[in-house]
């Protein structure tokens, strides 16, 4: 409480009805990184707050992803602490399934998080020793609180905000519909339609295998060269047998084995258009965090010709898109699958931890700790796994203060206690 009478006393508290003492950390997010993170403080016996700017847990999974999407690794290595999915779930839980898993995972630890409680700012009071949050509330009633707590969890994710490119010509002339990858949901209205994805990733290639299957026409544009391979060889994941082979060869090897394994399983993909990066899959995740594309069916579908690779883009007039290589293409629609970004920049005043990209600036396993109390969960680049270790961590950081302080705490309330007794 000492600390909390030095920030009353450092700048105008009039109104304090606006501001909150948190005895234990305030995590920023309840997507799965917060919900492991809360879940982990909770078996320490660490009180916690949790803020989340939604009006509902892990919201990218339940208002931007499409409906098709699936888990694209296997459910062992993707399940959260102290609670394992259920065995009659399939190897690669579907998107209604892993919402079910996180709203009982939050229900047996009792998270309930602070829901439409955007964090506008967070920094740290040096006065004090204590972080100050600073949040709106973005339901109807627009009000604004600071809370006050001695420890800060940053779990905001590495997708919270949506990357949307500039390209000449596409928000100016053309008028068709142009939506991100987040608003997609089914290829179901675009039937017959032409459609351009921008972007080849996981989503790219996913969207565009669900537009063929809706027997949409669909482009993919494809700027660059990227990795794919198939998300299981001979029933194994392909990330459990990269997994395993890193425990016994160098990583050059490994990349090896894989693409000897890619060729076998995909063929040939140049002919297709797509070419592979000269790092391997493995070493460019650990190099630059970019995950290799895991086959689930857009490649039968580029094959087949159902789905078009075409070049980087041009300009987009008002019904056309000007392709690199001088095509032009007809079009109805364009779904920009480019990706997301870190918002941490936006909110966070601190400069040791996290760099200009909203990603912690020590890499994996030594990402998540920084310096006065702060904390980072789920920025690994290493998907449910790394989220995971990082929950773990924070809270077996945390809760070792908190026991020895209450520890302390205890026997100077039992020394006081004996004094009075004396005394009287």
């Amino acid at each position: 409480m000492e600390n909390m009478f030095r920030l009353m006393g450092s700048e105008d508290f009039s109104d304090r009805r606006r501001c909150i003492w948190v005895n234990g950390p305030v995590i920023v997010g309840a997507g799965p990184s917060g919900l492991a993170t809360a879940a982990c403080l909770r078996e320490q016996d660490v009180p916690f707050v949790v803020l989340e700017r939604a009006d509902c847990i892990a919201s990218l999974w339940q208002k931007r992803t499409y409906d098709r999407i699936k888990l694209h690794l296997p459910k062992k290595v993707c399940q959260l602490p102290k609670m394992p999915f259920p065995e009659d779930y399939p190897e690669y839980p579907t998107k209604r399934q892993f919402i079910d898993y996180l709203e009982s995972y939050a229900n047996k630890f009792e998270i309930t998080p602070q829901f439409n409680e955007c964090v506008q700012s967070a920094r740290y009071d040096e006065t004090s020793g204590l972080w100050r949050i600073k949040t709106s509330s973005s339901s109807s009633s627009g009000s604004e609180m600071e809370y006050i707590c001695r420890w800060l969890v940053v779990a905001t994710g590495e997708n919270a905000e949506k990357v949307v490119p500039e390209i000449e010509g596409l928000t100016t002339k053309f008028d068709g519909e142009v939506i991100h990858s987040c608003e997609y949901k089914t290829g179901e209205k675009y039937r017959g339609k032409s459609v351009l994805v921008v972007g080849c990733g996981n989503s790219g290639m996913e969207v565009s295998l669900d537009l063929a299957n809706h027997n949409a026409n669909a482009s993919m544009v494809v700027r660059s060269s990227v990795h794919v391979l198939p998300r299981e060889v001979l029933g194994k994941s392909s990330f459990e047998i990269s997994m395993m082979l890193m425990k016994w060869f160098p990583l050059w090897l490994v990349d090896k084995i894989l693409l000897l394994l890619a060729w076998l399983i995909l063929g040939n993909l140049t002919k297709y258009g797509l070419k592979r990066p000269n790092m391997g899959p493995m070493e460019l995740k650990v190099v630059t965090g970019k995950t290799p594309v895991l086959d689930i069916g857009a490649m039968e579908k580029i094959k087949s010709g159902e789905v078009e690779i075409v070049p980087g883009i041009r300009r987009f007039t008002r019904s056309h898109v000007e392709l690199v290589d001088g095509q032009r293409l007809d079009l109805d629609a364009v779904v920009l699958a480019t990706g997301y970004r870190s918002n941490v920049p936006s909110w966070l005043q601190e400069n040791d931890l996290f760099s200009k990209n909203g990603f912690p600036k020590s890499p994996f396993p030594n990402a998540w700790k920084g310096k006065s109390g702060l904390y980072a969960a789920g920025f690994t680049r290493k998907g449910l796994a790394g989220a995971s270790a990082d929950a773990v961590n924070i809270a077996q950081d945390i809760g070792n203060v908190w026991r020895e302080e209450t520890k302390r705490q205890r026997m100077r309330t039992r020394v006081g206690h004996r004094r009075c007794i004396s005394v009287a």
